[in-house]
């Protein structure tokens, strides 16, 4: 039998529909998939056999009756992020400890309600908190693929981008068929873009917030990570929706995004910004650039230079609303009513023993920054200024939007790198979401999608930014690049 764990999500709906292996064949697949390779990866920080193969039993008594679902017997992975019910959540933290939640996140509902199946819980960055997904509690995930030097093979281990590091790692080495993730300035694209992979981050409001661990209440959006176009627009049709447990939640029908990936783009207009040129970029994330703008133009797109002025602020006034909200959020982990408590000789001692034993580097770090910029004094002279400069990002787009109907750009600054290259340099790290972060500021959608490799074999990315809601725009412009690059599978399991 084929090795069922290579089909891309829309190639395995078909075969379960066609009867061709049974979703309970298909979910075994992937539980021994997992068992070979996560001791390596550490993709998972928790797997639910059981649980996914009770599921897998209930799609085949449906599918045997002719009542599939959307979804019906697709194997997934669930970024530790979400909420699931009676299933431990930890964020990736100390300090959520053994927390089991008695509620299930709205986006992972959705989807086991299309008839997904939950393999188990994927790797993070604590709290979401980082680029690289070396700041979880469980340890850093290893990205599947390998850097090739002088013809050789460098075994350095890759970083696979963070947050949703689990999720880029677990896809990209077929030890699921999708999945879930989470994108506060760019833990969706960055990541997908470092593994090979398909990431979308939608419109803030699209998907619902409700029981997922908040990091940045007005920046995090969740979406999905998976192998193809098609598949990422199968998994967010199924995964968005109007949820009235979520004030930010939109209230409108969420399109068949699936078909609009086979639209094309002739007549579409490209917006190619030039203050995305920074210093320090690559030659060769430069050059796959302008093979982007080369692939849309052949499509029959046309090509427009725009101008996006305060581009340059976006990174320091995220790194001033992004800890300030995480500060808030986090004051709830007190070491009283869940998770991790560490007792001390009162009250105050109790909640600062727990917070130094809970929290990791990375969260402390802007937990102290994010306090600092709220405190009294500082407050306007950063906090509101950052505000203001958020809403100059958000008008360089609406102005935008006049004469273009999507943006290119790259994903990253470069491709992935190795553990420890950055993690002592915080700022070097907070550069790699130089190219991301504008669309969670400006709460747009946006799309990284595999574009080419680097001089030594690594995955690269282009991302495509839409217009609110018009995701469906994203998915056309993004089939078209992955036509012309074609798609880059790891090219060896050598953790097998």
């Amino acid at each position: 039998m084929t090795d069922l764990t290579k089909l891309t999500l829309a190639e395995a709906r078909d075969g379960l529909v066609a009867k061709k292996f049974s979703a309970t064949e298909l979910t075994q697949a992937f539980i021994k998939a997992i068992d070979a390779a996560n001791p390596h990866l550490n993709a998972y920080v928790l797997t639910t056999p059981e649980h996914a193969l009770a599921q897998a039993k209930t799609s085949d008594e449906r599918l045997a009756k002719g009542e599939a679902r959307p979804l019906e017997g697709l194997p997934i992975g669930n970024k530790d992020l979400f909420c699931t019910y009676g299933i431990r959540t930890t964020a990736c933290s100390r300090i959520l400890d053994d927390f089991k939640p008695r509620y299930e996140a709205t986006v992972g509902q959705n989807l086991w309600d299309a008839g997904a199946v939950m393999l188990g819980k994927l790797n993070n960055d604590e709290f979401a908190m980082g680029s690289s997904n070396e700041t979880s509690a469980f340890g850093p995930v290893v990205n599947p693929w390998r850097r090739t030097r002088g013809g050789k093979v460098d075994n350095t281990k890759l970083v696979p981008g963070g947050s949703s590091g689990g999720s880029s790692a677990a896809v990209s080495a077929n030890l699921c068929l999708g999945a879930t993730a989470t994108d506060t300035g760019g833990s969706i694209r960055q990541p997908a873009a470092l593994t090979g992979t398909v990431g979308i981050k939608p419109t803030y409001g699209r998907c619902s917030r409700w029981g997922i661990v908040a990091f940045a209440s007005s920046l995090d959006q969740a979406g999905p990570i998976a192998k193809t176009v098609r598949d990422s627009a199968i998994m967010l049709r199924h995964m968005a929706g109007y949820d009235p447990k979520d004030s930010t939640c939109v209230d409108m029908p969420v399109p068949n995004y699936e078909a609009e990936v086979a639209r094309g783009v002739k007549g579409l207009r490209v917006g190619v910004p030039k203050e995305y040129r920074v210093d320090g970029m690559s030659a060769e994330v430069d050059a796959l650039w302008q093979k982007g703008i080369a692939w849309l133009k052949d499509a029959g797109a046309t090509i427009h230079d725009i101008s996006l002025p305060h581009t340059k602020y976006a990174l320091p006034a995220y790194y001033i609303v992004a800890p300030a909200e995480c500060s808030s959020n986090l004051a709830r982990y007190d070491g009283v009513r869940y998770g991790l408590r560490v007792p001390g000789k009162d009250l105050i001692d109790t909640y600062e023993a727990t917070r130094e034993a809970g929290f990791g580097k990375e969260v402390k770090r802007r937990v102290l920054i994010g306090t600092y910029v709220l405190s009294a004094g500082y407050y306007d002279a950063y906090y509101l200024k950052a505000q203001k400069v958020r809403t100059l990002i958000k008008r360089d787009f609406d102005n935008a939007w006049s004469d273009v109907d999507v943006v290119l750009t790259p994903t990253t600054p470069s491709p992935a790198f190795g553990f420890g290259e950055k993690a002592g340099d915080p700022i070097a790290m907070y550069l790699e979401d130089i190219f991301t972060v504008t669309v969670n500021m400006a709460g747009l959608p946006g799309i990284s999608v595999p574009a080419g490799l680097s001089g030594e074999g690594t995955p690269m990315g282009l991302q495509l930014i839409g217009k609110p809601f018009d995701e469906g725009t994203l998915f056309r412009a993004a089939q078209v690049i992955e036509n012309a690059a074609g798609r880059f599978p790891v090219p060896e399991r050598w953790w097998a």
